[in-house]
C-alpha cells in the first residue's frame, strides 16, 4: 500500500505514505511544524530513485492524521513513531527530521528497539531546547512563543502567510529568490492540521528538553543546519547539540535558512545520500 493509517496507542488515526520496494532500507522522513508529509515530496522522490523505501508520516494533529486535542508532546509523537515503526516493520531504518521532526527524530532514536535504527539526520532542529532557561541563557525568551501563540490564535491563516513568507525559507532577505509555490505550500499544509495540535505544538517544539535523548543516542547522526537560519538560530541549537552527541557529524551551510533543504534540494540532497550511503 501507498498509503494508510496507524492507530495510535491511544486511538488516533496516523496517516502516512510508503513507498518502493518493502526490501529496500527505509527512510523515514519527520517533517516540521504546522506542516505535514508532504513537505518532503522532493526529498522522498530523490531517494525512490536511488532504490530506498521511503516513508513520512502526519504527525498528530497535523495533515491528514486526526486532529487530536491531547497527546501533542514529544512523549506521545516518539510513541507514535514507535507504532508505525513495528506496524511496517521498519529494520535498519534512517530517520531524518527537520525542525520539530528533528525533536521528535532524537526522542524516538533515543528509545528505539535495537535493530530498528541504523542512522539519524537532524536538519535545523530544535534540540537540545530552544527556550531561554537558567541552564540556557542564550535561549529564546518565553515571550517570542507566546507571540506564536497569539498570533496563531488571532488569525492563524494569516500567520501561516506570515511565517513561510518571512524568516522560514529567508524570503525577508536581501536578494532573495522568492517561491511562491513554497510559501502557498506550506500554507496549505499547515491549514490541514488542527488549530488545537498546532497549538499545543509550540510548547512540544519550544519547552522540551532533549539533552538526555541526544547523549543516549551512540547511532551515526548527521546535523545540517543553515547558519541564516532565523527560525533555530544554530548557535543555541546544533552548534549545542553536536557537543552531545557520541557518533555526531555537523555540516552548516553558509547563506541557507530554516527551510533549506526545501529551497535548496540540489544541495541538500546528494548530502543526505552520501550520509545514508556511508
Amino acid at each position: 500500500m501507498s498509503t494508510g493509517f496507524i492507530s495510535a496507542d491511544d486511538g488516533a488515526r496516523i496517516f502516512y505514505k510508503d513507498w518502493g520496494l518493502k526490501t529496500a532500507q527505509p527512510i523515514v522522513f519527520h517533517h516540521g511544524w504546522p506542516l505535514s508529509a508532504d513537505d518532503w515530496d522532493n526529498q522522498m522522490l530523490y531517494f525512490l530513485q536511488q532504490g530506498y523505501r521511503v516513508i513520512a508520516h502526519d504527525r498528530r494533529g497535523h495533515g491528514r492524521s486526526d486532529q487530536t486535542d491531547t497527546g501533542n508532546e514529544m512523549d506521545t509523537y516518539a510513541a507514535d513513531v514507535v507504532r508505525l515503526a513495528a506496524e511496517l516493520d521498519l529494520k535498519n531504518a534512517v530517520h531524518i527530521g527537520h525542525s520539530t521532526g528533528g525533536g521528535e527524530v532524537a526522542r524516538y532514536v533515543a528509545r528505539a528497539e535495537p535493530g530498528r535504527v541504523a542512522k539519524a539526520v537532524l536538519i535545523g532542529a530544535v534540540p537540545p531546547i530552544m527556550l531561554q532557561t537558567e541552564a540556557n541563557p542564550e535561549g529564546l525568551p518565553m515571550s517570542v512563543f507566546d507571540g506564536f501563540r497569539s498570533a496563531l490564535v488571532a488569525n492563524r491563516a494569516q500567520f501561516f502567510i506570515d511565517v513561510p513568507t518571512g524568516p522560514f525559507y529567508g524570503f525577508n532577505r536581501p536578494g532573495a529568490k522568492v517561491s511562491q509555490g513554497l510559501i502557498d505550500n506550506w500554507w496549505r499544509q499547515g491549514m490541514m492540521g488542527g488549530a488545537k495540535a498546532h497549538y499545543d505544538c509550540i510548547a512540544a517544539f519550544s519547552e522540551t528538553d532533549f539533552t538526555a535523548d541526544l547523549q543516549a543516542i551512540d547511532l551515526p547522526v548527521l546535523l545540517l543546519h543553515g547558519e541564516d537560519d532565523q527560525v533555530v538560530p544554530i548557535a543555541d541549537s546544533a552548534q549545542k547539540a553536536i557537543k552531545l552527541l557520541r557518533n555526531g557529524t555537523l555540516k552548516t551551510y553558509p547563506g541557507l535558512s530554516h527551510g533549506l533543504f526545501a529551497t535548496h534540494p540540489e544541495i541538500i540532497n546528494p548530502d543526505l545520500l552520501a550520509f545514508v550511503k556511508a
